[in-house]
């Protein structure tokens, strides 16, 4: 009996001394540079929401934060690439939708578990979109797009540079009852090159891409995503109020870490990450992009991201989409 005795002080106290260390890690951390990985290109609001956190992040922990997009195959390659990094909180995955909920309905093989192979650390903010076309397009409203799409099915183009922006597409086309041809680009702001060089006819931006291009009149705004018209685009319609009754789509901002990072080091990220989202750069990014703070603990984001991705599953299905 002694030696079980013995046997389970020895188990306790080096379960003690584990927790010892990872509290002690978590208190020091960060004591070197975190990088933030970012699905999409620079420029886009991704990288836009990253780079305003990374500043209120680095003025509390003196710890430099190494922007790093890594663009490319919706996300994807960025999921994959911070899973299999070291979980130990220095390497952060600032994403969106588009990796979380609904790749996994849009490709058979995504090469990462949106789940198991990650820590959700805090959502972080979530907005609209616009749908834009260029300046000489013809379209002046939605009903004109509805209008021409139906006399000429899958003859109007629209670039997507994200799940989010195609998934707004995609439902446009089902609740709308169009056929459009899909241009998929690597990040929306390639997208709006090619709109801005009429190559592409139309595209549902993200409000920090598109506000910039339609207030220097590079763009025309034809309706918003969301169930309110921006702040930002007062004078523009809801697309449910332009002709699509109910239509109705939006985003998320989210951070994640790699399974198995050490839940006080997530709990000390999810800290600075929920002060960072009050910076000042943070809340210059959400006024300009009519977008809002959306934060909240890892377990709330886990469940947020399970009722999103059911959410995301049941509108490309509708869509009639087939995973690629």
């Amino acid at each position: 009996m002694a030696h079980v005795l013995n046997r389970r002080q020895c188990l306790v106290a080096t379960a003690l001394l584990a927790l010892g260390i990872t509290a002690t890690a978590a208190s020091a951390y960060p004591d070197k540079p975190v990088t933030f990985v970012v699905p999409f290109a620079a420029g886009s609001a991704t990288d836009q929401i990253a780079r305003a956190l990374a500043e209120a992040f680095t003025a509390e922990t003196r710890q430099p934060v190494v922007i790093e997009n890594k663009a490319g195959a919706s996300g994807m390659l960025a999921a994959q690439a911070v899973a299999r990094a070291p979980a130990d909180g220095y390497t952060v995955l600032i994403t969106t939708n588009t990796t979380h909920a609904a790749n996994e309905h849009l490709y058979k093989k995504i090469g990462y578990d949106p789940v198991k192979d990650f820590a959700p650390v805090t959502a972080l903010g979530k907005g609209g979109q616009v749908l834009v076309v260029h300046p000489e397009s013809p379209f002046k409203t939605v009903a004109d797009v509805i209008e021409h799409a139906r006399k000429n099915p899958g003859k109007l183009s629209f670039g997507s540079g994200s799940s989010s922006s195609r998934t707004a597409g995609e439902l446009f086309q089902q609740m709308a009852k169009v056929q459009l041809l899909h241009v998929p680009y690597k990040s929306n702001p390639n997208a709006i090159t090619d709109l801005l060089g009429r190559q592409i006819d139309m595209m549902f931006a993200d409000m920090s891409t598109g506000v910039p291009q339609i207030q220097g009149g590079k763009l025309r705004a034809l309706g918003v995503t969301a169930a309110k018209r921006s702040p930002l685009l007062p004078q523009v319609p809801t697309i449910a109020e332009a002709g699509v009754p109910g239509y109705e789509i939006g985003y998320w901002f989210a951070a994640y870490v790699p399974a198995g990072t050490p839940a006080p080091v997530v709990q000390r990220l999810n800290e600075l990450l929920r002060r960072a989202t009050n910076g000042p750069a943070a809340k210059a990014f959400f006024e300009a992009s009519g977008s809002e703070p959306f934060t909240g603990t890892p377990e709330e984001l886990a469940q947020f991201q399970a009722a999103e991705t059911r959410k995301w599953g049941e509108i490309i299905k509708a869509a009639g989409i087939q995973p690629e």
